[in-house]
């Protein structure tokens, strides 16, 4: 997709161009990043409705992170092969379809396979949204550009759950679908408005790293699969060590493939090299874990300590998400002037403060400091991930944008799993199954604070304010 910059209006300003694009990338991001947790509130309601257990119907939720993560891999490749437009448009086809699937499910085995059939769609659109940015905003503006377009990425997770709650205090399962109808249905005819048509293929056509396929997906996939398990059987449960050896197996057949390769590897392993790119994608890595922790936590931890309903647990996210809203465009826009290697470890810094809050809270905390500490997690949530991901950009050529863009989703999302994992199984006791206390909630809490000290650390080595460079017009090919 071609992207001209407009020369005479220099780096700092966002055309109405790029923030119309922005803005159609943000609409299709932020469903796919909604209903990876808008469904796991209603997962009780599920279990009733088709007279499932807990653990088959879990497999809606864990069905569609597995799609996911077998998706994300290629998405970078399809790009390049068949255009940004018509892999985009697709994305969102296939979301739709299954999300209108979902709604008329007639048992528990149809319901799984349409949620696979959703998060396919999920798992190209987001690495797609994020490269095409990328290319088009350029390195001088790439910071403020990802504090816009990272917000579906930290929001999207956050609604979820409020939504979700309260489409179930009000309406029928059904509308944890259907929801998604109207707005897939807006993503789609504005791309087909707004993106610029995929130019002519040059060249020769790029080659399917089939190799890399064949060991990546299904390594990514059976990682994630052991850690979404090992939340409720334990690191020990069989099926988490299998998936486990499989995993890392696979992962380190692909390293040698990609590292001995003379094509294309699907993934660029030697991005890995660059301190700076290793740095971004282990704070995203970390940040997965800390943000998808606090979504686990908090709705268990008002529900089971402060006795609240299901529905008033998830409004009681809202400051998490307010503050992470705020801290996005503000981060975007001074990490352009600061860099992310000032605002990572601040942001670092309050998530800890936030979660140390939790650490030490109990029935009778007060309310208005549990929302304070979320409005802080929240902002320095913020702080991180809008840097972080322009630091990515900054740190790859531009032929390198999608590879990139895979590794950062890829890691972010195992990070996620070991996180929600590992909070899991500090709650029920080490795997005991014991009924979590106001204590395993403090112990879990402290989790987070070690990983946002982590970021801390590893933020110290992300790059520092990008160098000013003459705006050029050029002719960005996502």
């Amino acid at each position: 997709m071609s992207v001209t910059k407009a020369a005479k209006d220099g780096p700092a300003r966002l055309d109405a161009g790029l923030l119309t694009l922005i803005g159609v990338m943000v609409l299709g991001g932020m469903m796919s990043y909604l209903d990876a947790t808008i469904v796991n509130v209603g997962i009780s309601t599920l279990s009733g409705e088709f007279d499932a257990t807990l653990g088959t119907i879990e497999w809606v939720t864990t069905g569609y992170l597995l799609a996911v993560a077998l998706a994300i891999p290629v998405a970078g490749w399809a790009l390049a092969r068949f255009g940004a437009k018509r892999m985009w448009l697709l994305g969102l086809t296939l979301f739709l379809v299954g999300s209108t699937l979902c709604a008329f499910a007639w048992n528990t085995e149809s319901l799984i396979a349409f949620r696979v059939i959703q998060g396919l769609g999920g798992g190209m659109v987001d690495p797609i949204m994020m490269t095409v940015v990328a290319g088009a905003a350029g390195p001088e503006r790439i910071g403020r550009v990802m504090g816009l377009i990272s917000v579906p990425i930290t929001l999207g997770p956050v609604v979820g759950p409020i939504v979700g709650g309260l489409l179930l205090g009000n309406l029928s399962w059904e509308w944890l679908f259907l929801v998604n109808i109207p707005f897939a249905l807006a993503a789609i005819v504005l791309a087909v408005k707004v993106l610029p048509a995929d130019p002519p293929p040059s060249g020769e056509p790029v080659p399917l790293d089939a190799v890399g396929v064949a060991l990546l997906s299904p390594g990514f996939a059976a990682i994630v699969y052991s850690l979404s398990q090992a939340g409720g059987h334990g690191f020990g449960d069989p099926r988490v060590v299998v998936g486990l050896i499989v995993g890392i197996a696979l992962f380190t057949a692909y390293a040698v493939h990609a590292l001995r390769t003379t094509k294309t590897p699907l993934l660029d392993l030697r991005l890995f090299s660059n301190k700076g790119f290793s740095a971004s994608v282990a704070t995203m890595f970390l940040l997965g874990g800390g943000l998808f922790s606090l979504l686990f936590l908090l709705p268990l931890y008002y529900q089971q300590v402060h006795d609240h309903s299901v529905l008033q647990s998830g409004l009681l996210l809202a400051p998490l998400g307010l503050g992470t809203l705020i801290g996005m465009p503000v981060a975007g826009n001074l990490a352009d002037k600061f860099g992310a290697r000032r605002l990572v470890p601040t942001g670092a810094f309050l998530i800890g403060a936030g979660a140390l809050v939790f650490t030490q809270s109990g029935p009778n905390t007060s309310q208005l400091v549990l929302t304070v500490a979320q409005l802080a997690a929240g902002f320095g949530m913020g702080l991180v991930g809008a840097p972080t991901m322009g630091s990515v950009y900054r740190t790859v050529p531009g032929d390198a944008v999608a590879g990139a863009t895979g590794a950062v989703f890829i890691l972010n999302q195992i990070g996620a799993s070991l996180g929600i994992a590992v909070v899991a199984l500090i709650l029920q006791g080490g795997g005991s199954g014991a009924t979590p206390t106001n204590d395993s909630f403090a112990n879990a809490f402290w989790w987070v604070v070690t990983a946002a000290v982590v970021v801390f650390l590893a933020g110290l080595l992300l790059p520092g304010k990008a160098q000013t460079a003459p705006v050029e017009t050029a002719d960005v090919t996502a």
